[in-house]
């Protein structure tokens, strides 16, 4: 009987086993965690996992409050945050499809995830997901090898604070950004930006009004066209050029 089980396809007794993830029909499977699992592994990581939908400017985790979860961005797009001790705000990234949270397993979160927009998340118990480690190597180097990738971002975005100009704080972010949604989206000149200037501002170290005249600027030379959901990308050679890719 186990093994007409095993041969069931992906998600077929989902119903029974976990009515709130559906692995195999997830848009992102291939730009996430999951990527590493097989048909069997995905339906165990169903059934120890839910998905929760959050509305846009709603909360998903508070710094310093007990972190019981991990969680794998499906849709949407999340702001990161600290309080400083000095009660100013330091963005430190914003989460996209594919991203996974709570990677540090420390006992309370560092940070605040917010949603910029309606966003969707796949919820594991911490207790769940760190058993299922120990049981699926395949999931753990995949683990690694995206830990190992924030760390690059975060030593790059350390290169940004420090050693660049306002122009070209702004020209990392955009071709970084583009990036990101080209993994999942493919490329395109297009980058919507869900987050406000202010956020831009927390992230690079700028203030808003340096991120409004900067990219006002790269309006008037024609490099960016402004549009409501966020850029269009006209001159990609000169802003690759500016963040010095």
């Amino acid at each position: 009987m186990e093994a007409n089980t095993r041969l069931v396809p992906c998600g077929a007794h989902k119903a029974a086993q976990s009515p709130g993830l559906d692995c195999c029909d997830c848009e992102i499977k291939d730009q996430s965690v999951c990527c590493a699992l097989d048909p069997d592994e995905l339906d165990a990581l169903e059934r120890i996992g839910r998905s929760q939908g959050y509305p846009a400017k709603s909360t998903i985790f508070e710094q310093g409050r007990e972190a019981g979860f991990v969680y794998n961005l499906t849709a949407g797009a999340l702001r990161l945050s600290k309080l400083l001790p000095d009660g100013r705000r330091q963005v430190v990234g914003f989460a996209m499809p594919g991203d996974f949270l709570g990677l540090d397993f420390e006992p309370n979160h560092s940070y605040t995830a917010d949603a910029l927009t309606p966003a969707k998340l796949c919820q594991f118990s911490r207790v769940g997901f760190s058993d299922m480690l120990d049981d699926k190597p395949r999931l753990l180097r995949r683990l690694m090898a995206m830990a190992s990738h924030e760390l690059a971002l975060a030593q790059e975005q350390m290169v940004v604070l420090g050693r660049r100009t306002a122009e070209e704080k702004i020209a990392a972010f955009l071709v970084g950004m583009r990036k990101r949604y080209a993994r999942i989206h493919g490329p395109s000149v297009h980058v919507p930006l869900p987050m406000t200037r202010l956020d831009i501002g927390d992230y690079l170290g700028l203030t808003v009004e340096t991120v409004s005249r900067m990219m006002t600027r790269m309006a008037r030379e024609k490099t960016i066209v402004i549009v409501p959901d966020g850029v269009r990308l006209l001159d990609v050679p000169r802003l690759e050029r500016l963040a010095e890719v």
